[in-house]
């Protein structure tokens, strides 16, 4: 079952990182369907945090989509190489936002494998955010799309709390003490969770 839009409109964008570990995103372009479980997710607190795009208020032509409401896709180009998928959270002009690290592979791993160039299943397949938006065919002309059609998240295994592993983010050393924030989230033990290693 696909969830919700109010899923995404809430107010905590921690819980709601947390939350995702489990579920499975989805993508269907051109009939061919990819899967896989959140295994590694990341929160960014918007205005207020200094590792958040939208720190300050910020708003750009890449960036405005942080502002809109709950439950739409914020894609952009890290490096002018990865395509980072986030999940944008809360209500209208609120930019909170997810990034989706990794997931383990479900459906559709041929797929993935051609997209990646890759001959075998391994976890480099789809564990870190590029990595993994490139295994699902996502790429920046997704930004502000509705996770409700192509891109979805569906509910999928429960996770339990000691199953939780709560880390510091990845690459946002500028951001100060904000980059000491506890908002990266994985599954304890799973082997598709990126290598980046956090503060």
């Amino acid at each position: 079952m696909m969830l919700p839009e109010s899923f995404y409109t809430r107010k905590d964008v921690v819980k709601i990182a947390r939350e995702l570990l489990g579920k499975v995103l989805v993508t269907e372009f051109g009939g061919v369907l990819t899967s896989g479980v959140i295994v590694e997710t990341e929160a960014y607190a918007g205005v207020t945090d200094k590792a958040s795009h939208a720190y300050g208020g910020r708003r750009t032509k890449r960036t405005e989509v942080m502002y809109m409401h709950g439950g739409v896709a914020y894609v952009y180009l890290c490096y002018g190489i990865h395509h980072l998928f986030n999940v944008v959270t809360n209500v209208l002009d609120t930019p909170h936002a997810i990034l989706i690290r990794a997931v383990e592979p479900l459906e559709g791993i041929e797929t993935m494998l051609a997209r990646r160039g890759k001959d075998k299943l391994t976890p480099s397949l789809t564990a870190g955010p590029g990595a993994m938006s490139m295994a699902l065919g996502i790429d920046t002309s997704h930004t502000g799309a509705s996770l409700q059609a192509h891109i979805r998240i569906e509910e999928g295994i429960k996770v339990g709390n000691k199953d939780i592993v709560a880390a510091t983010r990845v690459g946002v050393a500028y951001a100060m003490d904000d980059a000491l924030r506890p908002y990266r989230f994985y599954i304890r033990g799973n082997k598709y969770v990126s290598k980046g290693k956090g503060l």
